[in-house]
């Protein structure tokens, strides 16, 4: 946990940033096996000089129990701060809205959470959008600042 908590501000720039694709990430991937779970880290190194990460991670026996996070690489720390999640189907409750269900779900890191002690991001939302690991992975690129190989070609950026 931060000293100071992110405002929700700082985490909605931190989502919006402009990112690179990490390469590898979009074929078909390679996991390592560990503790009866698929896992994979990719490394995120913007411009501005602020680190991000995308962890995958899914049960070998549920392929319905994955994780594909973004987290920030907090400066000068060890610690990654996780401003999104993407979840596979089980039951959630967001305690201090006393609210559960059980669906696909998307964490957000907030300030609101932060401020009792709570992990960052404990809120979740139920959510339709995704079915599985590879269309969260897709889901959490359209959300969080990803922009296409393509966009930084000479033909798309004007730097012909």
């Amino acid at each position: 946990m931060l000293l100071t908590p992110l405002t929700d501000v700082r985490i909605a720039e931190l989502v919006s940033e402009s990112k690179a694709i990490p390469e590898g990430l979009l074929s078909k991937r390679t996991m390592s096996e560990r503790n009866g779970h698929l896992q994979k880290s990719y490394e995120i190194h913007c411009d501005s000089g602020e680190r991000f990460v995308i962890k995958l991670r899914q049960s070998c026996v549920n392929t319905l129990n994955f994780s594909a996070i973004l987290g920030y690489r907090v400066p000068g720390m060890y610690t990654i701060f996780r401003l999104r999640r993407y979840n596979g189907k089980h039951q959630h409750t967001n305690v201090l809205e006393k609210q559960s269900f059980y669906d696909f779900h998307i964490h957000v890191a907030t300030e609101r959470y932060q401020r009792p002690g709570f992990h960052e991001d404990h809120f979740a939302q139920p959510t339709s959008r995704f079915y599985s690991l590879e269309s969260a992975i897709q889901c959490l690129l359209n959300d969080c600042g990803f922009r296409s190989p393509i966009d930084n070609s000479p033909l798309f950026s004007g730097k012909i």
